[in-house]
């Protein structure tokens, strides 16, 4: 028996543009092809030389759009600030107005119109923080603030009123208060550092930071929330990769959301966290116009684990203010889920989640592949479309009892 609507297999245009997507190529100097190696891959030059005013796109980007133009003159002042790296800038394709790397990082004045479900604390952050720059939604975990800056500002982000003072927000975290609510609260066993970006701290106070939150017994395993190694591949060095495998069990999380992001430098950076021991996952953000078709997410995914990294959540966009224009739709969402199960391996497929709004947390969503369920059977259907009949188990009437597979004191030949 057939599934009425069986999911349809790329066509070899699909298959040709699949394997573009995947090539790995430099993100290369453009723009600043005079400048040093030396300087070029250091990572306090890249901060330095980002891209911030409209002059400087008005030279690197001529083609600038009116409502680009309209955006960024109003980035900084009610607005997220703009700041591109010149190595991620090189990324953007000056010729395509939909170019992905664009949408990204460039302001539009579309930012502006505000609907009325969109807020600028989305996934109710500010209800859950029991004190300043900690969150804590989850039982047994917490998010830890560190910081309000980052190497580049996209457009989507969901703290967009607390990074780069956006909105006057004036965040300021309290790193005493934070660690003596984790230490007084043992039911917390895994801390997420994220910001802004934890990886724009200098590998001493990093390292400060993590030993601190090391001497706290009930902290099982630790984990930093990070677009550096994609905006600055340059910081992931190797002294900061020697003094990350002192916390082990140490995760990161990166944030890739196009093919395009994963280059040459940003693959070998991402390698020497992999080398250090460091479990990789990606956290991927569903946009328009950016990665809302099902060959692009699967070149992602698939280069993703060429990178050594697991692809872990695809997010349905916030509710942000301002952010409408960047938002697809979850049908697309599930429908990109749907061309990846089952037509790739599994260690490529994420998981899709909406942040539920106000604070509910992620919640899982999943193409239909439970059809119908009864007392005696489940009918399912696979990734090809296929249904089948799994017979259900019959409820016991009452529990069985637990019984200790042997005493252990005879066993142990003891009176």
């Amino acid at each position: 028996m057939e599934s009425p609507l069986p999911p349809q297999e790329g066509s070899s245009e699909d298959q040709e543009r699949l394997a573009a997507l995947k090539v790995f190529q430099s993100a290369g100097k453009g723009s600043w092809a005079s400048v040093p190696d030396a300087e070029w891959n250091d990572w306090k030059w890249q901060l330095k030389n980002r891209v911030t005013r409209i002059e400087q796109l008005e030279r690197l980007l001529p083609s600038m759009t009116r409502e680009e133009r309209a955006g960024v003159l109003l980035a900084g002042e009610s607005k997220l600030a703009l700041a591109i790296t010149p190595s991620f800038f090189n990324l953007i394709d000056a010729s395509d107005d939909f170019c992905p790397i664009r949408r990204q990082v460039i302001p539009r004045v579309e930012e502006t119109n505000t609907a009325p479900w969109e807020t600028l604390d989305p996934v109710g952050e500010d209800d859950h923080s029991p004190v300043p720059g900690l969150v804590h939604r989850y039982p047994d975990r917490v998010l830890f603030l560190v910081t309000d800056r980052c190497a580049a500002y996209c457009r989507y982000c969901t703290r967009s009123r607390l990074v780069s003072n956006a909105s006057g927000y004036d965040f300021h975290p309290e790193f005493d208060r934070q660690i003596a609510y984790i230490a007084e609260h043992p039911e917390i066993r895994d801390v997420l550092l994220s910001g802004g970006d934890p990886l724009l701290f200098n590998d001493e106070k990093l390292e400060y930071l993590l030993g601190r939150l090391r001497t706290i017994p009930h902290i099982e395993f630790l984990r930093i929330g990070s677009r550096v190694p994609i905006f600055l591949p340059q910081r992931i060095t190797p002294e900061l990769c020697a003094m990350l495998r002192q916390f082990h069990p140490l995760f990161v999380s990166v944030h890739t959301n196009h093919p395009r992001e994963l280059t040459t430098e940003v693959r070998e950076a991402l390698g020497r966290l992999a080398d250090a021991g460091i479990p990789l996952g990606n956290q991927s953000v569903l946009l328009r116009h950016v990665n809302d078709e099902p060959v692009v997410m699967k070149a992602l995914v698939q280069k993703l684990l060429l990178c050594r990294v697991r692809p872990y959540y695809i997010y349905q966009c916030d509710l942000i203010a301002g952010s409408a224009h960047l938002r697809s739709t979850v049908s697309r969402g599930l429908e990109i889920m749907d061309s990846l199960r089952g037509h790739t391996t599994g260690y490529a497929v994420p998981q899709y989640v909406i942040d539920a709004p106000g604070g509910g947390g992620k919640i899982p969503v999943n193409p239909g592949y439970i059809l119908r369920k009864s007392a005696t059977k489940v009918i399912l259907r696979n990734f090809e479309g296929k249904v089948f009949e799994y017979p259900e188990a019959p409820e016991l009437a009452a529990p069985v009892p637990m019984r200790p597979l042997c005493d252990s004191s005879a066993a142990l030949g003891k009176d």
